[in-house]
């Protein structure tokens, strides 16, 4: 709404034409402004993928507020209840199914597998009594890897990785864990890939103390599978670097700049991946919890040194992906410089013969003048002219070539 403002010292007033052309320069200003806050609302990149992936609630947002992503799967609920000697294996429908078997002698694993399903998700967090920081963490993803401790339960975020089925990169999943006395809530976002198979055999066979150990255990168990996911991953990326150095050093092409750049890309986020879980497993191992006894903390310290090595292994990655960058630029220099070289030796062997024939094609007229050109009239002249041409450029090849000028020249072919 504008305001009026008196005209002073009594001067009349604007005239219409006036006033309708300030309205109209008015009107032009409120859309160039609204313009302008639709512009730096709007994301410059839609559509592309984010360099960093992150995830941040509007401001102003009451905690414990839900941000289910638009793409996310609905949940599943698979429930695996065991002892020593007994073993239950299910697919629930509704959370509260657990509560009857909350047994001290059994241990409760409830996967949810999918971030979808809001009212799911809920009923967990009542079935469990979850803290509602606890359930906004684990649906807004992705979130950094953590540890949050509250009154009776654990809160354990961490990402796993697996390579991509469909070309080159590193695809992850968040993993959160919710551990209390008795019982584990693990969270995932992909309900159709996880690493925890060979856990779950483990359940199912009896192989080993699982079965005889607490929910405790059960989270190294899972975790430890987690930290071993990326040793696959970066196999594959140690296999794809020295692919990348033969052909940065035998044949660089435009492909190569990109093939680098995705590996670099790769890198820096399985970096971002594992740095923070060092201090999860760190913190698990420090912390004097109840729910976590000190057996299981030696077997989180195994975990730890894999998370170190793991993390050795990227930095070298990172040092080889960022020394590839320059190999291949000077590949590419070494390449420019042999191709000038033999633009060099061809210029070389052409200025003489270029001179010569430059000077015998001069019009200077033989019947004015014996000194004009008196060779013009000469019966072998253009046969000698021709053939001291070709001694010249004979003589220079050989020059160049005793000077090992065209040692090179085949690596300059594509």
């Amino acid at each position: 709404m504008s305001r009026r403002t008196p005209n002073p010292g009594g001067h009349p007033s604007s005239s219409p034409g006036q006033a309708n052309q300030a309205r109209v320069e008015r009107v032009d200003a409120e859309a160039l402004r609204a313009a302008a806050v639709n512009t730096l609302n709007a994301s410059p990149r839609e559509g592309r993928k984010k360099l960093i992936d992150f995830n941040y609630s509007t401001p102003g947002t009451l905690p414990g507020t839900l941000n289910i992503p638009d793409d996310a799967l609905p949940t599943e609920l698979h429930l695996m209840d065991y002892g020593p000697d007994t073993l239950r294996t299910a697919t629930i429908d509704h959370p509260v199914e657990c509560e009857a078997l909350g047994k001290p002698e059994t241990v409760t694993w409830l996967d949810a597998r999918g971030l979808g399903s809001e009212d799911i998700l809920r009923q967990i967090s009542q079935t469990f009594g979850l803290h509602p920081l606890i359930l906004e963490d684990i649906v807004n993803v992705p979130h950094r890897p953590k540890i949050d401790f509250y009154d009776d339960k654990i809160l354990i975020i961490m990402q796993m990785v697996q390579p991509k089925r469909t070309g080159s990169g590193v695809g992850s999943e968040q993993v959160s864990f919710v551990m209390g006395n008795g019982f584990l809530v693990t969270f995932q976002e992909e309900p159709n890939w996880d690493s925890f198979n060979p856990v779950r055999d483990r359940i199912r066979r009896g192989t080993g103390t699982i079965r005889t150990q607490g929910a405790d255990y059960l989270a190294y168990a899972l975790m430890d599978t987690i930290v071993d996911s990326f040793f696959p991953v970066l196999e594959v990326i140690g296999e794809t670097l020295e692919d990348l150095e033969e052909e940065v050093v035998a044949n660089p092409t435009n492909a190569t700049i990109k093939k680098i750049h995705r590996m670099r890309r790769a890198l820096m986020k399985l970096r971002r991946y594992i740095w923070p879980q060092r201090s999860v497993i760190n913190g698990l191992i420090r912390d004097s919890d109840d729910l976590i006894s000190q057996e299981v903390r030696v077997y989180l310290q195994d975990v730890y040194d894999h998370i170190v090595q793991v993390v050795d292994i990227i930095e070298n990655y990172r040092e080889i992906a960022s020394s590839l960058m320059d190999v291949y630029l000077s590949s590419i220099n070494n390449r420019m410089n042999e191709v000038m070289k033999l633009l060099t030796v061809i210029s070389s062997i052409f200025i003489p013969l270029t001179f010569i024939a430059g000077v015998y094609g001069m019009n200077f007229d033989t019947e004015k003048s014996p000194l004009n050109m008196p060779e013009l009239g000469w019966y072998w002249g253009y046969i000698i002219c021709l053939s001291v041409m070709a001694v010249i450029a004979v003589l220079q090849i050989y020059f160049f070539w005793k000077r090992g000028w065209f040692d090179n020249f085949s690596t300059t072919r594509r």
